[in-house]
């Protein structure tokens, strides 16, 4: 049996995060704190002398300044992939948790109840997006089967990929959390899809965020 197995790292915390405002495509650096949390994160996994294939990581910068801590201290490149996206989240993108009841009562309700052909006006239905995310995670271990494969994303994507590697549906409400610069492990034996860790987060120094972009 060929096992293929995924390290899923979330990317360090943001402003917005710390604002609890949504990020979905809007491309956000990390703040002090979230760069201090991508260095924890890339000393861990050096501590535990991971041994990994290859690197991946979302284009846009709170991920790939993430993977850039994995990069200079293992002197490796990352493979960017946009595909790698959080969630479009459309309207909601830049409204916090506050003010997107307010500002789009309408949206915020179909998206709490997760509507999973709800486009958000412009932005990414859940089904879109499970298909988008279902389509990049078996591309990439197609092109690494028996592999370990480190990959650095965001709250939305990875908890997408816990979805589709535990069978949740996508109506489902969140099941796991997926704190900023946390270690998630999947596997893949060649038939099925298998979570085998969650939501690691001893690595770091101070408590970390959950995700909001559900």
């Amino acid at each position: 049996m060929t096992i293929t197995r995924f390290c899923l790292v979330r990317h360090g915390e943001t402003d917005w995060n710390a604002e609890h405002r949504l990020q979905g495509h809007t491309d956000i650096d990390l703040n002090q704190h979230g760069l201090a949390q991508a260095k924890q994160m890339a000393r861990a996994l050096k501590r535990i002398e991971l041994q990994f294939d290859v690197l991946y990581t979302s284009d846009l910068r709170r991920a790939a300044k993430t993977a850039q801590a994995i990069e200079e201290l293992f002197a490796v490149s990352a493979i960017t992939d946009a595909e790698l996206r959080e969630r479009n989240l459309g309207a909601l993108q830049g409204l916090t948790t506050d003010e997107g009841p307010e500002q789009e009562p309408v949206l915020w309700k179909s998206h709490l109840s997760r509507n999973i052909e709800e486009s958000l006006r412009g932005g990414e239905s859940i089904q879109q997006f499970a298909n988008r995310v279902h389509k990049v995670l078996e591309k990439i271990r197609n092109q690494h089967v028996g592999k370990t494969i480190l990959l650095v994303s965001h709250g939305g994507t990875l908890d997408m990929m816990y979805r589709l590697a535990s069978n949740q549906p996508l109506e489902a409400q969140k099941a796991v959390a997926v704190p900023n610069a946390s270690l998630n492990w999947i596997s893949h034996d060649g038939h099925r899809w298998k979570v085998d860790s969650w939501a690691n987060t001893d690595h770091l120094e101070k408590s970390a965020l959950d995700n909001l972009d559900l």
